[in-house]
This record gives C-alpha cells, structure tokens and sequence, in this order.
C-alpha cells in the first residue's frame, strides 16, 4: 500500500520521470533525501517497475496509429508473428470474443493495410483508427 506522498511522488515522475529529486521535494514538502529514499521503496516494492520513454509518433513519422483485435486460434503463431512486427507499440491477450489487442503506429494507411494483410493469415481482425488520445493519468 502506498500513501497520500507516494502518490503526488509517482504523479510527478509520471509526468517526467527525469524529473531530479531536488526538484519533487519542495513539491512534496520532503527533503530530497526522503523523497529519494521513498522512490528507492517504491523500486524495491516493484511499485515503480522501469522508467520509459514517450514518443510523439506523429513527429517520428508514423501518421496513423490504430488498435487492432483479433481473434485467433493459433495464440503461439500469433504472439511470434506480434513480436516481430516494428509497428508493433503493444501487444495485449484479452478475454472476450477476440484473442489480442494490438496498438500499431505506422507512417500511412497503406502500411496499416499491409500489416493487417500480413497477420490476417492467424485470424480475423477488428481495427479502430487513434484520432487522439488523452492522458489518464493513474493517480487523480
């Protein structure tokens, strides 16, 4: 269990995890030596697994980012097939009618097309174009 600290400590790093203690202490009302002990708790705890970085894909080139299900039968294949696809940004085993949900960033449509030409050979799929997305942040 984490408290009300931990929380505006995680907040923060998640709005930039470079973010230096010295920085998130006065925000915190902590001594940057507490707030460093706190987020060394927060590792050990495996609470803060990994810091990582955003990309603007827009700005890196790829246009078009998409959520596409599908349903499979072959769950092996298809993870294989995922993870060696670059346009590939997450890969997620669902319940319900379809097997994966698979968030892809590609420059055009006609890249989009052929990756879902590409893994329709494991299955059918269902894909849903990224208009925009908003941040929703863990801890409100």
């Amino acid at each position: 269990m984490i408290d009300e600290l931990d929380q505006q400590i995680l907040r923060l790093l998640e709005e930039n995890s470079r973010r230096p203690v010295k920085e998130i202490a006065p925000k915190v009302c902590l001594s940057a030596p507490a707030v460093k002990e706190r987020i060394l708790k927060l590792e050990e705890k495996s609470i803060i697994t990994g810091y990582t970085l955003q990309i603007d894909y827009l700005k890196a080139g790829k246009a078009v980012q998409a959520f596409v299900l599908f349903e499979t039968t072959n769950c092996q294949a298809f993870r294989e097939f995922a993870q060696k696809q670059p346009e590939v940004l997450e890969c997620h085993r669902v319940a319900g009618k379809y097997s994966y949900l698979v968030k892809v960033a590609v420059e055009n449509m006609e890249k989009l097309e052929t990756f879902i030409d590409k893994a329709l050979k494991y299955g059918s799929s269902s894909t849903h174009i990224i208009f925009s997305t908003q941040k929703n942040p863990f801890f409100n």
